[in-house]
């Protein structure tokens, strides 16, 4: 994970940037750490959109097929604030959530996992990053965030063409 600060108008944004490279190697580490401490899980619950990705890792490196969805909205906009949360989509097999993993990409204020352990209380909850505030909810967690960062994950950004210094650097 890389990191920087990005100034926008008179107010600065810590960020930290997340490569796929990393991502995966995250996952796999989950994976590893998550195969320690518990049985074969039956399924495993993405929350969406972030924990598609993870949870795909992660079934497959251990070994499990049934991958379900929870879709929570709790942000207004993609950037928004956070307000309460509301369920678009359940994860229909998963029950209780005995035997299961839940999976997110980060868990940063906790509002949506405290909301998805709600709905899955027996489950395990597992994501790649969590910052203090959300530092609660989650079982396992790869690496802790800064609460004032902002997480740019591979998804989030697009390659673009940058200029080579000697055409942008005028003699």
């Amino acid at each position: 994970m890389t990191g920087g600060v990005e100034t926008q108008g008179s107010q600065s944004i810590n960020y930290a940037t997340v490569t796929w490279d990393q991502l995966h190697r995250d996952a796999r580490f989950l994976a590893a750490e998550l195969m320690r401490k518990h049985r074969p899980f039956r399924g495993i619950v993405a929350i969406t959109r972030g924990g598609l990705i993870p949870a795909a890792i992660l079934g497959r490196e251990l070994g499990c097929r049934l991958i379900e969805s929870v879709s929570v909205a709790s942000y207004a906009g993609e950037e928004g604030t956070q307000q309460e949360p509301k369920l678009l989509k359940a994860p229909e097999a998963a029950g209780d959530g005995e035997g299961f993993l839940i999976v997110d990409d980060l868990v940063d204020s906790g509002v949506t996992a405290r909301y998805v352990r709600e709905i899955l209380p027996k489950a395990v909850f597992a994501c790649l990053y969590a910052k203090p505030d959300g530092r609660p909810y989650t079982d396992h967690f790869v690496t802790e965030v800064p609460q004032d960062t902002w997480v740019l994950f591979p998804w989030d950004m697009a390659p673009q063409f940058v200029a080579p210094l000697n055409r942008s650097h005028k003699a």
